[in-house]
């Protein structure tokens, strides 16, 4: 008895001092929360044409045909009511299990209580019935242009998410079973990682994806020996040590994205694309760009070209006086280096061997996921919010790419985080994911609306540099890396825009996985294969069902493919050529923290 009143104590204790630490962390919230800027509505959502144009097409639809809505409806009153009548009658009988479940697998509904748990089972059923009529009657709403069609679809998707009943703590079987056994303590636990990541973000929610205190960039990331040979005002030139006796004659320079940092190819040693070409006898040179400022807010595609890509391609070949470089451009910096090539084709410049393009898109006329943010109603916000700011904050960047994925880079970090109080994981990969940059307000606004809304590259030209480039101009030898499910350059339309250039010359490989997980793909792993085929003749359904498919990572075939591209081999390279270099690898512009704007 005595052992029981003790117990009871201590359990009593710790209640109380949770609810004391609750008030705490409360008082902070609010005070966090009162930081947060007030953000426009034209970047949180659609404008409202978009939902006048589909009630107008519902109402349509409804009167002149409105057998399918009624279809539509009983379809999914059947259903439910169907569902409801089963879960009852096993209850009427004492009989606590849930009926048969047809929903499917749903990795946010994979604890074990969501299949066993009658009431659990009840609101999950319920919900995927809904969501899949909702999903039904958006997709299937006529007198909607398709891309009207494929907004509408999208949004509706996001607020279906948003209601999942994993993410209340009510109706997460997993949550309130973890409070439970830890008397409360995770979700003090959650309220912090609640209150430090508002607090860390000036009152935004942005949810911490990686253990912030498990990596340093120079400690163990980015930590390839090398030397900064360069430095101008958008870029940091690296080049690094050599690991073998003999290189290739011709070196290969890298534009990373500017929307994250270069060392996304030099995470840990086992993971370093850097790292591992350079074991394979090539001399690497990577460029780390300026994380930009407000005073940036004048910076144009064209200076990224002329400052950035020419630069950086004359700094190389300075550095190692080799006189041809092989260039590689991932993301949005094969978009540019893709402008680059064409600029230099127009003024007859040499210096580039061969041209490698990662997950790169130069033909928008399909715009992909990403397509449903690129209409004039987010458009025009985001200028407005540069034309103040600056910059395109790395806020919104990180927000707009974490929605085309919510439910794992939204919902299913907050659920782990604030309702199970669990630590973000140590994981290199999301540790960069968090760890963004701004966009020159100019630059971005030019790359919105000429490239991806207006598709000039591909369709009549677009000016820069004071000259008119086009996709066709790109004629030396090529190879192409896009990825199978990648949400951000869909890997058909980077074979569109490759398939319009004008080389002879060139290769185009299929990665399985998506825009990083099948880049960042080292040899090691053994885990996601890619698919290869020669024949260009024609689309990319055409092209993936005679492709073949290869075990293992596609690193080798691009050494290989460009061993063929780089001349004999001579003795290592010192970086910088012997010349006064400006501080080690990974340099200083890489561990800048973004500067939030004028609006901060």
């Amino acid at each position: 008895m005595t052992s029981e009143k003790s117990g009871d104590a201590t359990d009593m204790s710790r209640l109380g001092a949770n609810l004391v630490r609750v008030e705490e962390l409360s008082q902070r919230l609010v005070s966090a929360l009162s930081k947060g800027g007030k953000v426009r509505p034209s970047l949180q959502g659609p404008g409202r044409d978009l939902f006048a144009r589909a009630a107008a097409a519902s109402m349509a639809d409804m009167l002149s045909d409105p057998g399918k809505m009624i279809e539509h409806q009983t379809r999914y009153w059947g259903r439910a009511l169907k569902h409801y009548v089963e879960a009852q009658s096993r209850l009427a009988k004492g009989q606590m299990t849930p009926p048969e479940d047809a929903t499917g697998r749903d990795r946010r509904f994979r604890d074990p209580r969501w299949q066993e748990h009658p009431y659990f089972n009840y609101l999950k059923q319920q919900y995927l019935i809904a969501a899949e009529a909702i999903a039904e009657a958006a997709g299937d709403l006529q007198g909607l242009p398709e891309k009207d069609r494929r907004r509408l679809s999208y949004f509706a998707g996001q607020i279906v998410d948003m209601f999942s009943p994993a993410n209340f703590l009510g109706t997460n079987p997993e949550a309130l079973a973890r409070a439970v056994e830890t008397e409360g303590q995770s979700l003090v636990d959650g309220l912090e990682n609640l209150v430090r990541d508002l607090e860390a973000n000036d009152g935004e929610l942005l949810v911490t994806l990686a253990d912030r205190d498990a990596f340093e960039v120079g400690g163990n990331l980015a930590t390839m020996p090398g030397e900064v040979v360069f430095r101008n005002r958008l870029f940091e030139l690296i080049q690094y040590a050599p690991t073998t006796g003999e290189v290739r004659e011709v070196p290969i320079l890298i534009f990373p994205p500017w929307i994250n940092k270069f060392y996304i190819l030099d995470l840990t040693e086992r993971n370093s694309l850097i790292r591992w070409m350079a074991a394979q006898g090539f001399t690497v040179l990577v460029v780390s760009w300026k994380n930009p400022g407000p005073d940036y807010a004048d910076v144009s595609l064209d200076d990224y070209v002329a400052e950035g890509f020419l630069a950086a391609i004359e700094q190389a070949r300075d550095a190692t006086g080799a006189p041809e470089v092989n260039v590689a451009g991932y993301c949005i910096a094969g978009t540019t280096l893709a402008l680059t090539l064409a600029l230099m084709k127009r003024r007859g410049l040499g210096g580039v061997r061969s041209a490698t393009f990662l997950t790169t898109l130069t033909d928008f006329s399909d715009q992909g996921e990403v397509g449903v943010f690129l209409d004039d109603d987010f458009l025009d916000g985001i200028e407005a919010e540069t034309r103040e700011a600056g910059v395109l904050s790395a806020l919104f960047m990180s927000r707009t790419f974490s929605f085309l994925r919510s439910n794992d880079l939204i919902y299913g970090p907050a659920i782990r985080s604030y309702m199970m109080g669990e630590r973000p994981p140590a994981f290199d990969l999301l540790y960069w994911n968090g760890d963004a940059t701004n966009l020159p307000g100019r630059m971005a606004m030019q790359y919105l609306r000429e490239l991806c809304q207006a598709n000039r590259f591909a369709e009549g030209g677009i000016a820069v540099c004071g000259e008119t480039l086009r996709l066709s101009d790109v004629d030396l030898p090529l190879v192409a890396i896009a990825c199978e499910t990648d949400h951000i350059a869909a890997w058909g339309q980077s074979y569109a825009g490759i398939r319009k250039m004008g080389a002879t010359d060139r290769t185009f490989v299929l990665s399985e996985s998506g825009h990083i997980a099948g880049i960042v793909n080292p040899p090691s792993k053994g885990k996601y294969g890619h698919y290869v085929n020669g024949d260009w003749s024609g689309d990319a359904n055409t092209w993936r069902a005679a492709a073949e498919r290869r075990e293992g990572s596609w690193w080798p075939l691009w050494s290989e493919w460009l061993d063929l591209r780089s001349g004999a081999l001579v003795p290592a390279r010192t970086p910088g050529g012997g010349r006064a270099t400006l501080g080690p690898a990974p340099g200083t512009y890489v561990t800048e923290a973004p500067d939030p704007g004028r609006n901060a």
